[in-house]
């Protein structure tokens, strides 16, 4: 059978455009379809936005501790339009190169919707249909919104990057790393946060000595937290709402409305399950959230999935229809930009140059960019307990520039080791820069460092990071 491509790729984040451009580099025909903009959730609504929040919500403190540095600076209000402007023009920026790599590559694009037929043929939204020998779904994943009363009224953080201002107040529900990358982020530039999780403790599924200690330093920040708490309902406010419960700050009247259009001018009420109730200018959920699989035609076309909607995938990601594979947030694996890039790879290693290549889903670092900031590899201490008898090396301190600076906050650094191979089979980081010594970290335990190859290693003095090598007893063994 003759087809029009060797390759099509649905979905033009960053794992679609890599598996494209290396795929073509093969002498394969390939297009690919995106329906909004190209460089997916990380580029356009996620990672990258995200970060460049995080940089212009640290300067407040920066400027405190400037002062205390000797330096004579006076604070000023934050300029959200002209900081959005330019944030807009730099995911312009990056967009175009993300199509100007595809182009180059000869790979054709198609600014469309797609859709299955079959397990060969595409429908894109344009009315036209094509055939291919290989069809990768790479269409990410979105935030989910609780089925609630007036859930309407809120916004997810798809929508943050769009604000027409800046709320004065707002509710962030959620406990997971986008609610408290916002929190931060929110809280930094001069927002007054309050954080709703219905959970013992926000940022499950990390090591809990870890998560603790970013709640606190959260708290101590202004982040008004709260635990085991969640929402029952939300609706417009009216004048003979509660006004100050001490769990938010009153509204300003005639306060220009952001997005979505139409939220109510006088905030939005909400009831909690502890009974309580408060008005917020704006409501934020960060519940989750799911694969992008609806409406496209793929249980039509054979392929299965799974009870989150994600795409059911072998080790090559391959579906159970021979022809079609799936990488990324959309098979519900890791979800991780530099996860699904190398998905790509190993896909394209595996059915165009002969190569079958599974991706290694072990020992990926993370960062999570809450405030403070997290670096994370491995088995958490509660994880590792359950396999073998492991030591714990831990410790916390102020490190230098703050506690010059007058302020609190606390460094942890900890590896989680195992009393019998010795290999260090966890580490776990709460500073500044934490995903930056992560990163570096994770090369040394990815190739199987022992605890004693980090006692050998020289110090660099004085810096943080040294802590990692100069913890020689452990604080407890389990």
């Amino acid at each position: 059978m003759t087809f029009d491509y060797d390759l099509f790729v649905i979905g033009g984040g960053s794992g679609g455009v890599r598996a494209a451009r290396v795929a073509a580099a093969t002498g394969a025909k390939v297009a690919l379809a995106e329906e909004f903009r190209m460089g997916g959730t990380c580029v356009i609504r996620g990672c990258v936005p995200k970060k460049l929040m995080v940089f212009a919500s640290t300067y407040a403190e920066m400027f405190d501790d400037a002062r205390a540095y000797g330096w004579d600076v006076t604070d000023g209000p934050f300029d959200w339009p002209k900081f959005r402007t330019h944030l807009h023009k730099e995911l312009d920026r990056l967009e175009g190169i993300y199509r100007k790599l595809l182009d180059t590559s000869g790979v054709e694009i198609c600014d469309a919707r797609a859709s299955l037929e079959d397990a060969h043929t595409v429908a894109l939204s344009t009315g036209r249909t094509v055939t291919a020998k290989h069809i990768l779904i790479a269409t990410g994943g979105r935030p989910v919104v609780p089925d609630i009363p007036g859930a309407e009224l809120g916004i997810t953080s798809n929508d943050v990057f769009l604000l027409d201002d800046l709320p004065k107040s707002i509710l962030i529900i959620g406990g997971g790393y986008i609610a408290s990358e916002f929190a931060g982020i929110l809280n930094g530039l001069g927002v007054k946060v309050t954080q709703f999780y219905r959970g013992a403790q926000i940022l499950r599924g990390f090591d809990d000595e870890a998560r603790g200690l970013v709640a606190e330093g959260m708290r101590e920040k202004g982040v008004n937290l709260h635990l085991g708490t969640n929402i029952v309902e939300m609706r417009a406010a009216t004048d003979d709402d509660l006004q100050d419960d001490g769990m938010s700050a009153p509204v300003e009247e005639g306060k220009p409305v952001s997005v979505p259009s139409g939220r109510p001018s006088k905030g939005i009420w909400v009831k909690a399950t502890n009974g309580k109730e408060a008005i917020f200018d704006q409501v934020m959920f960060a519940t989750g959230r799911a694969p992008n699989t609806e409406n496209m035609g793929l249980q039509d076309a054979g392929v299965q999935i799974g009870r989150r909607g994600e795409i059911l995938v072998d080790d090559y990601s391959q579906t159970g229809v021979p022809s079609i594979y799936a990488i990324g947030d959309v098979t519900n694996r890791v979800q991780l930009t530099p996860v699904a890039i190398r998905e790509g790879m190993a896909f394209v290693e595996t059915v165009f140059k002969g190569n079958p290549t599974k991706v290694d889903h072990d020992l990926i670092p993370s960062a999570i960019f809450t405030q403070p900031e997290m670096g994370t590899i491995g088995l958490t201490e509660e994880a590792a307990r359950e396999i073998e008898p492991v030591e714990i090396y831990c410790t916390s301190f102020k490190p230098m520039n703050h506690a010059f600076a007058g302020r609190t906050d606390r460094v942890m650094m900890k590896l989680v080791v195992s009393r019998e191979t010795r290999k260090v089979l966890g580490c776990h980081i709460v500073a500044d820069h934490a995903g930056e010594m992560i990163q570096l970290a994770a090369i040394a335990i990815r190739m199987g460092a022992t605890k004693e190859d980090f006692d050998r290693t020289v110090a660099v003095h004085p810096t943080m990071a040294e802590e990692l090598v100069t913890m020689k007893d452990p604080v407890r063994s389990a």
